[in-house]
């Protein structure tokens, strides 16, 4: 059993290496909350430079739906990936995955929604 910060640290890792892997950069910064069933993973700088230009050159609107298409995509495509990373870390099951992107601010967020909550040791009195 691992406490709630060492879960969280886990999937921290575990994410930035799955961005580094599939997107080609990691996050500037990545936070990772546990709250009952919910994982929220809130990635902050995560557009690549080749993003941003494409958001930039073409219409706001254009530039943010093809955006958003292509990373969801992305994503649907890593989904057994994820899944197999945050049932090694929690040991349970996700049941669903939720995304979504900010072309204006750059920040992502991954919502996975578990079976259960885990379950946590307490943390050690120091």
């Amino acid at each position: 059993m691992k406490t709630q910060g060492e879960i969280e640290a886990a999937i921290c890792k575990g994410m930035t290496r799955f961005e580094q892997d599939y997107m080609g950069r990691g996050p500037k910064n990545l936070q990772t909350h546990l709250i009952d069933d919910l994982l929220v993973v809130r990635l902050h700088g995560v557009l690549t430079v080749a993003e941003q230009q494409l958001v930039k050159t073409l219409t706001p609107e254009k530039g943010r739906d093809l955006l958003k298409q292509v990373r969801t995509h992305l994503i649907e495509t890593a989904r057994p990936t994820l899944e197999v990373m945050v049932q090694e870390i929690t040991g349970v099951a996700v049941l669903s995955l939720h995304h979504d992107i900010s072309t204006a601010t750059g920040e992502e967020v991954v919502l996975f929604r578990l079976s259960e909550s885990p379950l946590l040791r307490e943390k050690s009195k120091q």
